[in-house]
């Protein structure tokens, strides 16, 4: 714990411009960051006495090693550099929003030649026009299939579309008339494309006109005689209706507007939003957080605000935000939402009317919300608390391990010998810190050797952090700097590590150069209190070794071994055994469990990798499509083989010196006898893909 006294900047060091500042802690990470109109008496408060400090702010202050700052021209641009501040740092005192699912939307693509209507998650992309969140997929299925009898937009994948193009006939919507089938032809592109602007029209509450035109067509197909017409109108009419009914109208006046109401205690609090759009509420969705720092509804409501619009641009910041409490720097964040909105944003608490009792629903909705979140949450926090408890009982720790890393060798016969480290800290899963290894020592399977290996590289480069980051030295009290730019603030390029796997971060330990020190989470910066290694009493020497070869004595070690689930201490001759029933023994499990998932997932990328692997691979210059056009030509690698040079040529974008490479690399690589199968004597032909 560190005395915030040590890295109080000196008197009149800290200017009283607008800015940003951040506080690091001894690893140079950084744990918090805020942003104030006046730098200098904003952190000037986080210097006084103890005592008076709320507890939250003192357990961050004592936690931090050293402050500093960033001064910017304007309130709107700190509430900017603050909000990428947090998002690229992840800082761990500051309030999180989590998401408590991942919401549908309808979305439409209108970033592509033939617009397509369908069901989104994750992240928004450029182009393509959201409507929602919704609360179920279903709902939104449900909505579109009502809505393509009139808006007859193409739905279909890309791969449908192609092959209906390439045949010349459209899919089944195409024939029952719930898609205009642009890939035969039926419609140009522009009659497609108004065609999915309607519909987005019609989604973003423009309702009455496309029913009033409707029902004026059909009436006028009626006096025409023509009856068949004005049924089909009639029925278009009602299912744009049907559609209509299933978002209540909430505001008569068509208001765009989203409400956001908050239900908090002590400790946590709970986020409602609902989004109305043309007077119906349009979508819904929730957050919660735990209030890591001193804040009150205000605050909560203004990074609330910065989570909701911070990647928003256009009509997604609707004209008007209700809101339970203002923010501190109303005028502030107000300009900030009109600059991302690009016209006037209307921040208000509701008074009377519509908008007040619609607020007091949201404000339910919050309070359910933040319930059934801490009855869910209490045995969660209970549990894992006990299980900590009992593991540093166990083990005899001074304290319970709350980071706990471990350590698992994989490989098949000896071959791609792999290893995973996972990190589990408060008895949860941390993925952004999982790293993979190689085992680069030797060749073969030892496992006791390959554990020795992985343990040292990890906390060689943990040693290297270290002292790159000078931590044994006095830290500077405050590093002010120049102004900084409204938008995000890039931050340096980490180095490249293999990426093979399930998309999990990957690292090969040792073999990249350490990223800059710029309180982003690194690779190997944070020691742990507990290594697990997935093996008995062979396995934990070799990771106790490798620590006193280090000269690290302050991390405890322990092994887990499969068979009987002993706890393998070093030096001792006898196990730990831990009660069947102890939650601490459970934690274990799922430690190693999760360490081994994560081992022969990588292990067998890799393995795939090398047998999916060509004599075509190594010719250079020859991409992947290449490489498709030669198989496809030719129907195998066996048939390119025995082509000429000219054969080859033939190829649509091989030239000769191309050839001569592809043939080359071939020759060199041709089978000295063919495979047979031992059982029944055939002759395997090389596939037709290629594999060899």
């Amino acid at each position: 714990m560190a005395d915030p006294s040590s890295y109080r900047p000196k008197p009149g060091q800290i200017p009283d411009s607008p800015g940003v500042y951040k506080f690091r802690d001894e690893h140079r990470r950084v744990i918090y960051v805020g942003k104030a109109k006046n730098l200098r008496q904003r952190v000037a408060n986080y210097f006084q006495d103890l005592a008076n400090l709320h507890p939250r702010t003192r357990t961050m202050v004592t936690t931090a090693a050293s402050v500093e700052w960033t001064v910017v021209s304007t309130e709107v641009e700190a509430l900017q550099l603050e909000y990428s501040w947090i998002k690229e740092f992840d800082p761990r005192f500051n309030v999180k929003y989590r998401d408590d699912k991942s919401y549908p939307y309808l979305a439409v693509t209108l970033n592509e030649e033939f617009p397509r209507v369908q069901v989104m998650r994750g992240a928004k992309k450029k182009g393509v026009r959201y409507f929602g969140p919704y609360g179920h997929a279903w709902a939104i299925r449900e909505t579109v299939d009502l809505m393509l009898r009139v808006f007859p937009v193409r739905t279909c994948s890309a791969g449908v579309f192609k092959n209906a193009e390439r045949t010349g006939r459209p899919c089944l919507l195409g024939y029952i008339g719930k898609c205009s089938a642009p890939c035969v032809g039926r419609v140009t592109p522009e009659e497609h494309r108004d065609l999915a602007e309607d519909f987005c029209d019609f989604m973003a509450g423009r309702t009455g006109t496309y029913i009033r035109r409707l029902e004026k067509d059909m009436m006028q197909a009626a006096e025409e005689m023509e009856y068949e017409r004005a049924a089909r109108l009639r029925d278009d009419a009602g299912a744009l209706k049907r559609a209509m009914e299933k978002s209540a109208v909430v505001l008569a006046d068509a208001t765009d507007a989203d409400l956001i109401a908050v239900a908090e205690d002590e400790l946590e609090a709970a986020l409602q939003i609902f989004h109305v759009r043309g007077g119906r509420v349009r979508g819904q969705r929730g957050w919660v957080t735990d209030k890591v720092e001193a804040v009150d509804t205000s605050g909560l409501v203004e990074h609330a605000l910065q989570q909701l619009y911070g990647e928003e641009r256009g009509d997604a910041v609707p004209k008007e935000v209700l809101v339970p409490a203002l923010p501190e720097d109303t005028e502030a964040v107000s300009q900030w939402l009109a600059e991302r909105r690009g016209s006037q944003v209307s921040l208000r608490i509701p008074q009377r009317g519509d908008k007040k009792d619609l607020m007091a629903t949201v404000q339910r909705n919050a309070q359910q919300a933040l319930g059934l979140h801490k009855t869910k949450r209490a045995s969660d926090l209970t549990t894992r608390s006990r299980a900590l408890e009992e593991i540093a009982e166990a083990l005899g720790l001074d304290t319970a391990p709350l980071r706990i890393e471990c350590y698992d060798i994989s490989h098949l016969q000896g071959d791609d010998v792999v290893a995973s480290m996972v990190v589990f800290e408060d008895g949860l899963a941390r993925k952004s810190e999982y790293r993979r290894f190689q085992i680069k020592g030797f060749e073969g399977q030892d496992d006791v050797r390959s554990m020795h290996e992985v343990i040292g590289r990890r906390f060689r480069r943990y040693l290297q952090e270290k002292e790159r980051t000078g931590e044994w030295e006095e830290q500077p009290t405050g590093t002010p700097t120049g102004p900084a730019p409204t938008g995000p603030v890039p931050g340096p390029v980490p180095a490249a590590g293999p990426a093979v796997g399930d998309g999990e971060p990957t690292a090969v330990a040792e073999d990249t150069e350490p990223r800059e020190d710029d309180g982003r989470p690194k690779r190997f910066a944070y020691p742990p209190q507990l290594v697990v290694v997935d093996g008995g009493q062979p396995q934990v020497a070799a990771a106790k070794r490798a620590l006193d070869e280090l000269g690290i004595d302050d991390i405890a070690v322990c092994g887990l071994a499969k068979r009987l689930e002993e706890v393998w201490l070093p030096d001792d001759d006898d196990p730990v055994v831990l009660p069947r029933s102890s939650e601490g023994l459970y934690l274990l499990q799922r430690v190693r469990d999760e360490a081994h998932r994560f081992a022969i997932t990588y292990q067998r990328a890799k393995r795939a990798k090398r047998i999916r692997t060509s004599p075509l691979d190594d010719v250079s210059g020859l991409g992947e499509t290449r490489k498709q056009a030669l198989i496809k030509h030719f129907g195998s690698v066996k048939k390119l083989r025995q082509a000429t040079i000219d054969e080859i040529c033939e190829v649509p974008g091989i030239g000769r010196r191309t050839a001569e490479s592809v043939a080359a690399a071939l020759a060199s690589t041709a089978p000295a006898a063919p495979a047979v199968n031992t059982a029944t004597g055939e002759i395997i032909e090389e596939d037709d893909g290629g594999s060899s």
